[in-house]
């Protein structure tokens, strides 16, 4: 009947489950996620309960609600192998998603089963006879879901591993998630936060309680090498090395530790023992192009190198190009990879192919607005330096200071500009447009004596142009 059906989505929707997280399948790339976490189930030897969860979640979004199940019983079984004295306090998150499942497939009868098992687990668990259980490990599971679903979710995934670890502060898998969501915080905050060492302690604390966790020990690695502090870091990636010489998981890391610290080959070397592990990882593919495009970086800097170091550069370009191709072919929404293989043609000189490619990275339906900015920044220098064409160049800087020009790409759009149009003016090139725009940089930047010299300038060559005129009265009257 309606009524119960009505009674049934009410209760749905006080579940705190993955339905109910806010996870929106088109923040994520859904097949890769998957994939994702086929690989953890395989080489984690953590628990897998939460995996299983999300894995079930993932196939419904996909629209394979048997599949989901089938995920589902495999978290029960998981559940009843690794506590098997707390069964119902460790299954309101699986319950609540088979109800969900149930109820999307228009089983009501079980769907409302499973509503009630989490009810009667919830009137005995706690004093306040709600299903809105605040249990530090549901907090936990919604931690790490939410870390998968990217960026834009770091911040409330922090905030749930906060909430666990406020009754209990020395769990490790609790700790380990704090530190990963301020580690991953601070990688897309480029600089904005004035302290970028936030997560140091809790990476430390988290190796701490957990010393057999050698993917958090690369993170610690890889955070004190931001920090200046590389023999220390090294000292954790030997450590780590010695006692998962095969986990993937943290072999990606340490190959990007090695790469960061100049020794190229060795992170290869790493990488090539990693791929053979998970010979599909795109993570692994993108580090493989990242290592050739800096040993190529390298050959170049050298000017009128002889044949031999011509050869040398094009096979790295060629491989650059095929590892950066099997990333965007894999993760069609992995967007630096995209402006990654981009630049490579651009390199080989392949210009359509970089244009095309640079025309997928912007249709990216998952773009932030730092991907944006990095985008304008990155498309207006291969405009500028590749195809030579600097009014172009120009266009996309500005469009990419529009976002936001206090941010860290929005920066980089600024100074490109800048000295862009520098260069014009000194050249003799400069136009009014030039002098104009060199004025909103200047302003944008704070530096109003230069900007209003710079509208002079350009009101000098076109006079009666209303945009200079009104943006220099407003100037004066601003000092």
């Amino acid at each position: 009947s309606t009524v119960s059906r009505n009674s049934l989505k009410s209760a749905l929707l006080q579940l705190q489950c993955h339905f109910t997280w806010t996870l929106p399948k088109q923040d994520v790339d859904l097949d890769n996620l998957e994939e994702t976490i086929g690989d953890q189930i395989e080489f984690f030897i953590k628990s897998n309960i939460t995996n299983y969860n999300l894995l079930s979640y993932v196939c419904h979004l996909k629209n394979s609600n048997e599949e989901a199940l089938r995920n589902l019983q495999k978290a029960e079984e998981e559940i009843k192998k690794n506590h098997p004295d707390e069964i119902a306090r460790r299954s309101l998150v699986t319950w609540g998603n088979y109800a969900w499942i149930y109820y999307r497939m228009e089983r009501y009868e079980e769907a409302q089963t499973y509503v009630n098992k989490v009810e009667n687990s919830c009137k005995k668990l706690s004093s306040t006879a709600q299903q809105k259980i605040q249990l530090p490990e549901i907090y936990a599971e919604q931690g790490w879901a939410l870390l998968k679903f990217g960026a834009k979710y770091y911040k409330r995934a922090q905030n749930c591993f906060e909430n666990a670890l406020k009754n209990e502060p020395n769990n490790p898998e609790f700790n380990a998630g704090y530190a990963i969501a301020l580690y991953r915080l601070e990688g897309i905050s480029h600089g904005r936060y004035e302290d970028v060492s936030l997560s140091l302690e809790p990476l430390k604390r988290a190796v701490e309680l957990n010393p057999k966790d050698t993917f958090i020990m690369a993170l610690l690695a890889l955070k004190l090498q931001d920090l200046k502090r590389v023999d220390e870091g090294e000292r954790y990636i030997e450590e780590a090395m010695q006692k998962t010489p095969d986990l993937p998981y943290f072999l990606r890391y340490a190959a990007k530790f090695y790469r960061k610290k100049g020794q190229v080959d060795k992170a290869l070397e790493i990488l090539k023992k990693a791929l053979a592990v998970t010979p599909k990882s795109a993570f692994l593919h993108h580090q493989l192009g990242l290592c050739y495009r800096a040993k190529l970086f390298e050959l170049k800097k050298p000017t009128g190198y002889p044949q031999v170091i011509q050869q040398q550069v094009e096979e790295l370009i060629r491989l650059s190009i095929f590892h950066f191709k099997r990333v965007t072919d894999q993760k069609p929404k992995f967007f630096s990879a995209h402006t990654d293989l981009a630049n490579m043609y651009a390199e080989a000189k392949r210009y359509e192919e970089a244009e095309e490619t640079f025309q997928k990275a912007f249709q990216i339906n998952i773009l932030s607005h730092d991907d944006k900015q990095e985008f304008y920044y990155k498309y207006g220098n291969f405009q500028r330096f590749h195809m030579k064409l600097e009014s172009e160049a120009i266009r996309y800087y500005i469009e990419g200071l529009k976002i936001e020009k206090d941010s860290y790409g929005g920066k980089k759009c600024r100074n490109a500009l800048k000295k862009l149009l520098e260069q014009r003016i000194q050249r003799g090139l400069g136009d009014a447009a030039d002098f104009g725009t060199l004025g909103l940089v200047h302003n944008l930047s704070g530096e109003k004596l230069e900007a209003i010299e710079c509208y002079e300038k350009a009101i000098a060559l076109h006079p009666d142009n209303e945009e200079y005129l009104s943006a220099l009265c407003e100037l004066q009257f601003s000092i």
